[in-house]
Order: structure tokens, then C-alpha cells, then sequence
């Protein structure tokens, strides 16, 4: 049994000041004790810093010069021990758009592997796309584009060994209300972007079950007084969550600041869309089969769109900029970071917040935001 003092414990239903976290002997959270109840045994002492969960990536492409259309296990092994210096513990793997072949080949080789990963814990497989309109296609490629077909993800389902926990659609797809209704009565989290759909296509999908806005404001169409479109439907619609990147070149921090102030910390999902470059020199790479460009802080395609394709965005720095641009508390950061995107992402049950009997999986920051250490089970895996 050991103890950790830090100057702040971002706990999971209030944010405490000073006091002690005990850590178990088999690596999982214990009570919170406050600082008159100072316990006897070992201390970890954090001083001036602070404690928070673990982060949880839910939409990440590549990172290291890998990519998770590579479907290579060894290196989805490598993104997930690069994670660990982003302060991210949990995330989903996510793809591009490829061949309804490529994509089941992929879940299986994630699902055959997942007990051997030893960075961050693959809690799931995202799959972003392959049913998107080409008008919003972002730096997917359009050849793979159809629409939502059940048999089709039950394949891919039966391939991931029931790992795959969410997927994109474009609201105006041919039936993609009925794939919305089925697929999310699975348990499956359905999310709609990479569509033109008006405010009306999107409200009938979110009806149908769907519970989430990938990447909001990029990919979709946009928010007009008279036709409200897929920004409006992210925006307006309760109980929906909204993906948020926060870069500073996906979304004006203004326009970040907006959404965050109509949806509330409850309902933003901070993911960073990286691609492979994440972590890397600037220079050429690929996303998919798409190559890309890397260089100011932006990944983009070398076609004559020049469109943003992903980001090389480490999830900590986006906690960071959001309190750096005066946007959110550093309580509200970490929420977005944590508990918004287990509860979107549907893993709540065991990720995203500091509860007894949980697995220890935590960061310290220092009062700055800067990541200064993660620890998986209870085991310091990565310090500053």
C-alpha cells in the first residue's frame, strides 16, 4: 500500500485540494483522504503538482511514424507505449476509410493482439468511415465511400471479437437511419460527420440512436441562421456529444470557445485526430493510402486540396491550450480529456475518472498543464 500527495486531486465527482490518494498493492485506487487524515506508510509526495485519470484518446489515427492502416500489431504496440508520454492510458486504435476487406483484416489483428499490448490500453477499435459523402471527404479516399450497410459492420464486428465501439456515418447516406437504429442497439456508439446532411438528416439519425459529432466543425456542413446543417445539429440537439480538436488550426479558439459554452464540459470530447507524423519530424507521410505534408503544426494533403488530414496533436498539449487560451478551468480540461470521452466512447465502467477499486491508471501535472508523469495499474510508466 502506498500513498500520493499532490497539491490538487482531480477526483472523480469534485476537485480537492492537498490530501492523500492511496494506490493498492495490486495497482488500483484506493480512498481519498484529506490532509488532516495523513496516513502512516509509504508517500509518494508530488508537492505543488497535481493528480487526474489517465486520458482517453478516442479518435487517434497514428502516432511514431505508425498507422493503424498498417495492421501491423507491433505497431499499434509502439502507439500505445508513445501514448503513455502524451498522458493518454486508455484509447481507440481508429481508422480511414479502406476496403471492407482491409478493415476486417485490421479488427482482427487488433482483437488477436490486445492482451499483448504494454503501453496505453486498447479499449476499443474506432472505425472513421467508410460511409461518408464525397462533398466532406476531408482526407479520406472517396473510392471506398458506400453507404451503411448492418451485414457489412457485423463482419467487421465478428473479425474484432466485439472490440469495435464506434463508427462514423454521414447522416444522408442511404439508410443510414435504419444502420443508426440497429447498430446502436448493439451498444455500438454511432457518431455522423464527413456529411453534407441538413440540421433535419442529422436530427433523424440522433433519434434513431446516434450519440456523437466527429470532429465538430470539420467534415460537415456548416451552421447557417436559416439552415442550421450539421454544425447546428451539434450544437443544439441535447444529449449529444460533440468531438472537439484542439490544435488551434482545426477550430478558431473562439469558435472552440462557443461550442464549449453552448455544450458544457459534460458534452466535449477532446480527441486529436493525429496521423502518423504524431511525435515526429515535419516532412512527407501517408494517412491511409493519402500522402500528406507535415509542417507549421498542421499534417495536410499534397493533393490540390491542401486538406487538413489529421493532426500531430498529443492529447496533454490540447488540455493545455484550452486553459492557456482562457477557455476552460483546468478541472473542465481534464473532464473533456477523461470522463466526457469514457462516457461517449461507452467504457465509463472502467475509465475516465479516480474511483476505488479502479485500476490506478493516473497523470501529474504540474500547475502549468505540463504532463510530468503517467502511471499504468499503479506503476510510474513514463516521467518527465
Amino acid at each position: 500500500m502506498k500513498y500520493l500527495h499532490a497539491a490538487k486531486f482531480f477526483l472523480h465527482n469534485t476537485t480537492e485540494n492537498g490530501g492523500y490518494l492511496e494506490i493498492t498493492d495490486d495497482g488500483k485506487f484506493g480512498h481519498y483522504l484529506s490532509e488532516s487524515q495523513q496516513p502512516t506508510g509509504e508517500i509518494l509526495d508530488y508537492g505543488h503538482d497535481w493528480i487526474a485519470p489517465g486520458l482517453i484518446d478516442t479518435h487517434i489515427h497514428g502516432l511514431l511514424g505508425h498507422d493503424v492502416m498498417d495492421n501491423d500489431a507491433a505497431g499499434i504496440d509502439a502507439m500505445a507505449q508513445g501514448l503513455l508520454k502524451c498522458g493518454v492510458t486508455s484509447w481507440l486504435p481508429t481508422t480511414v476509410t479502406g476496403s471492407k476487406e482491409q478493415l476486417r483484416d485490421i479488427c482482427a489483428t487488433i482483437a488477436q493482439n490486445q492482451s499483448q499490448f504494454t503501453g496505453a490500453k486498447v479499449a476499443g477499435i474506432n472505425f472513421e468511415g467508410p460511409f461518408f459523402t464525397p462533398e466532406h471527404k476531408g482526407a479520406q479516399n472517396p473510392k471506398y465511400f458506400g453507404d451503411p450497410d448492418v451485414d457489412t459492420f457485423n463482419e467487421w464486428q465478428e473479425a474484432a471479437q466485439g472490440l469495435l465501439r464506434q463508427i462514423t456515418i454521414a447522416p444522408e447516406r442511404d439508410g443510414a437511419v435504419e444502420f443508426t437504429q440497429k447498430v446502436s442497439a448493439t451498444g455500438v456508439v454511432v457518431c455522423l460527420g464527413h456529411s453534407s446532411a441538413t440540421f433535419e438528416q442529422a436530427k433523424a439519425c440522433v433519434e434513431a440512436g446516434a450519440t456523437t459529432f466527429t470532429h465538430t466543425f470539420n467534415a460537415m456542413s456548416p451552421l447557417n441562421h436559416r439552415a442550421p446543417g450539421m454544425v447546428g445539429a451539434a450544437m443544439s440537439l441535447t444529449g449529444v456529444n460533440d468531438e472537439l480538436i484542439c490544435d488551434g488550426h482545426h477550430v478558431n479558439p473562439y469558435a472552440t470557445r462557443i461550442l464549449i459554452n453552448v455544450k458544457s464540459p459534460e458534452h466535449i470530447v477532446l480527441v486529436t485526430d493525429c496521423m502518423s507524423a504524431g511525435m515526429m519530424p515535419d516532412g512527407d507521410y501517408m494517412l491511409g493510402e493519402l500522402p500528406v505534408v507535415v509542417g507549421n503544426g498542421t499534417a495536410r494533403l499534397k493533393d490540390e486540396t491542401h486538406n487538413l488530414a489529421g493532426s500531430i496533436l498529443k492529447l496533454n498539449d490540447a488540455i493545455k491550450n484550452l486553459v492557456d487560451w482562457n477557455i476552460a478551468t483546468p478541472e473542465q480540461a481534464v473532464k473533456m480529456a477523461t470522463s466526457t470521452p469514457a462516457q461517449s466512447a461507452g467504457i465509463a465502467n472502467h475509465a475516465g475518472a479516480i474511483l476505488p477499486g479502479r485500476a490506478a491508471d493516473f497523470i501529474v501535472l504540474d500547475p502549468q498543464m505540463n504532463l510530468q508523469a503517467t502511471y499504468l495499474d499503479g506503476v510510474s510508466r513514463y516521467q518527465a
